[in-house]
């Protein structure tokens, strides 16, 4: 399905009849970008989904978003500070988030530092911050594969896991 996050109709087919919304978006890194493109269309997705009864979703983020049982950390706060150095892009990225986690879905945020182009590695950690050990980087591989297991795997409806190699 191609369209554009404002086409509300596009959205609507292409939720139509699937059993779990995964998303991979984020926002533009570029500081001459202007609006929240993504907050409205993340409200499109949800509006879609409740119309057709779809009830999982998985999406991105970075450790700037906590988990909601988790407590700020040196690494949240460190990653935190791209609401200062790239504020548009963290407005986008907590908007999203903010929308999914409050719109009742059985939702799971994928979140994540460093991703890097290297193959899946032998070891990915998952966990939270200020409880369990976690690193930085960790390969877009091994992002894809534990994002695509969310869509059956119920471990972390609810929580915003950290991945990391």
């Amino acid at each position: 399905m191609i369209g554009e996050m404002s086409d509300t109709d596009a959205i609507d087919a292409a939720v139509a009849g699937v059993d779990a919304g995964v998303s991979a978006l984020g926002p533009m890194l570029d500081r001459k970008a202007t609006g929240l493109p993504l907050v409205a269309g993340t409200g499109h997705i949800i509006d879609a989904m409740k119309r057709h009864g779809v009830r999982r979703y998985i999406g991105h983020a970075t450790p700037a978003i906590l988990d909601p049982r988790e407590k700020p950390t040196p690494v949240t706060r460190l990653t935190g500070l791209s609401r200062f150095s790239l504020p548009r892009a963290y407005q986008e990225m907590a908007g999203m988030t903010s929308q999914i986690m409050n719109a009742g879905l059985e939702w799971t945020i994928v979140r994540f530092i460093a991703p890097k182009n290297t193959p899946k590695q032998e070891r990915v950690r998952v966990g939270f911050f200020g409880t369990d050990k976690l690193g930085f980087a960790v390969s877009r591989a091994d992002i894809a594969a534990f994002t695509a297991a969310q869509v059956e795997d119920k471990t972390y409806i609810g929580r915003a896991p950290a991945i990391s190699n």
